[in-house]
């Protein structure tokens, strides 16, 4: 198709801001955070041509920051996966209680390594998928939870329980089982209080969420005994089945002598 015929069917800038009655610096904002997509066309630098579409890609992401008060990345992640506006809403609510007991701290590698963390660990942990450290000009940077989880482990290594106490790899253990309670949480959560929550989506989903992580500890705490002592149970007939066969090895030694 010939530029000029392009042209006459695509859109400036300026015409995307008119048509979604946001001002041209905002969508020129959107543009650099890569919420919109690239030109159509482009017929020099500073001249560019957009597909109709952009301007309901525009008018959606000012909704969702005006009606749902979601940040623009959490609206980029979002919407380059096609979730809909009550998923932005849930994400961004979970979000909020997330951040709040968050360390805001960062720490590189190097400081980490020199702190005591052992590199063997520090890449297992991350293969795994436990840390996720930003690339800043080379070099990685571990902050929020990756640097919770990282003190907690040192903290156990101080506190006496070594690596071969210990070890990192069982936090794979730890991880497809949480993982489990989790999707479970989740799964209730959108069958349950999704659906019937209308405009208080937000609100309840930060309650939902601050709730079930307290409910996790209170089980956990409820558990512990029971389950430890189900545990000793189950070994009971393991020692007996061990002790037997010795004694009467003892009494045939003693009858051959």
């Amino acid at each position: 198709m010939p530029p000029r015929d392009r042209e006459h069917r695509l859109l400036k800038i300026s015409e995307v801001a008119r048509a979604s009655g946001v001002p041209a610096a905002t969508v020129k904002h959107y543009l650099r955070e890569g919420l919109l997509p690239e030109a159509a066309h482009k017929t020099s630098r500073n001249m560019a041509y957009y597909d109709p579409s952009t301007v309901e890609r525009v008018k959606t992401i000012k909704r969702l920051q005006q009606e749902r008060f979601l940040p623009l990345a959490l609206i980029k992640q979002v919407l380059s996966e096609g979730a809909s506006a009550d998923d932005l809403t849930t994400r961004a609510a979970i979000s909020r209680v997330l951040a709040r007991a968050r360390p805001d701290e960062v720490r590189t590698r190097a400081e980490l390594l020199d702190s005591g963390v052992k590199p063997v660990e520090l890449d297992w942990l991350r293969q795994i998928g436990l840390l996720t450290p930003e690339l800043v000009d080379g070099e990685e940077r571990y902050g929020g939870d990756d640097l919770a989880l990282l003190r907690l482990l040192g903290a156990s290594r101080r506190a006496g329980l070594a690596p071969e106490m210990l070890p990192a790899s069982i936090l794979a253990e730890y991880v497809a089982a949480i993982r489990a309670l989790v999707r479970t949480e989740l799964l209730l959560f959108q069958s349950g209080v999704s659906p019937r929550a209308g405009q208080q989506l937000g609100s309840l989903t930060e309650v939902a969420a601050t709730l079930s992580e307290e409910l996790v500890v209170l089980l956990r705490r409820k558990l512990l005994l029971p389950v430890l002592s189900e545990l000793e149970s189950s070994r009971e007939p393991a020692r007996s089945d061990r002790r037997s066969p010795k004694r009467g090895a003892t009494r045939r030694r003693s009858a051959k002598f």
